[in-house]
């Protein structure tokens, strides 16, 4: 199996059978997405330069005004899409088999992480694997800490809250948070200057 058939496979949302040909192809391309991030990762490079490995990563160009502070760990590296002008604080994890795409303008706190991979619920077949895409709109910020789950879509203009782990959809330019994240408030609905600080960081 090659990078396009997986990713093929990925949009159908096929459920990957423990030891199959995909779930053998998942383990073949870690090996080359630890190679890049470690890269990435322990040493020194300038901004150009981590954008021509996170483009390597990804295996196609970021889009401009993109941003980047090591360390930054994913799976796969190849089901990912950046949007414009999108920033990515450090520590972020990616497990993006299932599929990530970025909007334009998005902020991404440190230490999140996107998961598009859940496990089967029978202990017999927990090797096995169910993928559902992450979607992040335009102009959305995430904050630290947060967990994006399997299947989500953020809405343009939404806010996630630091430490918050999302488990369904956000409507566009609301602010959720919290275990599991609920809506609490529409960003229309009050003045920026208005948000707690205390709980939404960058």
């Amino acid at each position: 199996m090659n990078t396009q058939q997986f990713k093929k496979e990925m949009e159908r949302q096929t459920y990957i059978e423990a030891n199959s040909q995909m779930h053998l192809h998942m383990h073949e391309m870690s090996e080359r997405a630890r190679r890049i991030t470690m890269e990435m990762n322990n040493t020194f490079h300038t901004n150009e330069e981590l954008r021509k490995l996170f483009s390597e990563l990804i295996g196609k160009g970021v889009g401009e005004g993109f941003g980047l502070f090591p360390p930054f760990y994913a799976d796969y590296g190849q089901n990912i899409t950046i949007g414009k002008n999108v920033f990515i604080n450090s520590g972020c994890c990616f497990q993006d088999q299932g599929g990530i795409e970025i909007g334009d303008n998005a902020l991404i706190g440190q230490q999140v992480v996107l998961a598009t991979l859940n496990h089967d619920l029978l202990p017999e077949k927990r090797g096995s694997m169910i993928p559902a895409p992450i979607k992040i709109g335009n102009d959305v910020w995430i904050g630290a800490h947060a967990t994006i789950l399997s299947g989500v879509t953020i809405g343009n203009g939404a806010v996630v809250a630091a430490g918050a782990v999302v488990t369904k959809d956000v409507p566009e330019n609301t602010v959720v948070g919290g275990v599991p994240a609920k809506i609490i408030k529409k960003i229309g609905d009050m003045e920026v200057s208005e948000l707690d600080k205390s709980f939404i960081r960058k």
